[in-house]
């Protein structure tokens, strides 16, 4: 045992133990860094990983929100294109009344010049057959006093 003491107290001995240990730990801690490394890099991708899968959700909502939006708009402006086709069919009914009321109005309008053609067309006739007659009278009354 003396031998072993002896062993064990030289410097020599102590040089090559804290060496070796020295070197065991550098290791050890290399590869613990190693893994320690690869750990948080793995945790970073999982932390990645969840942030794109919740930014993917958050888009998909908006998506929806925007969709949904848009449906809304849509269903508001077929509404209002509805109510204006119902105001130009009114107002095509409007203008299609007044038209038939205009139509009616000049037939009417039509039918007075009309008699008061054929009234001017007599009273013309009467007055050129009256001159007549009364050119004819007197012509005879001429022809009759000499």
């Amino acid at each position: 045992m003396s031998q072993v003491q002896e062993l064990l107290e030289s410097v020599e001995f102590r040089e090559l133990l804290q060496n070796l240990v020295a070197e065991t730990v550098a290791r050890f801690v290399q590869v613990n860094e190693q893994r320690a490394r690869e750990l948080a890099l793995m945790e970073r991708v999982v932390r990645v990983e969840e942030e794109l899968k919740a930014l993917r959700e958050i888009e998909l909502a908006r998506f929806e929100a925007m969709e949904k939006r848009f449906e809304a708009l849509q269903r508001e402006m077929n509404a209002r294109f509805e109510a204006m086709d119902k105001r130009f069919e009114a107002m095509e009914k409007r203008f299609e009344a007044l038209q038939r009321e205009m139509n009616a109005r000049f037939e009417a309008m039509d039918k007075r010049f009309e008699a008061v053609e054929r009234r001017l067309t007599f009273t013309q006739w009467m007055m050129g057959v009256g001159f007549t007659f009364i050119a004819f009278l007197i012509t005879l009354a001429q022809f009759l006093l000499r």
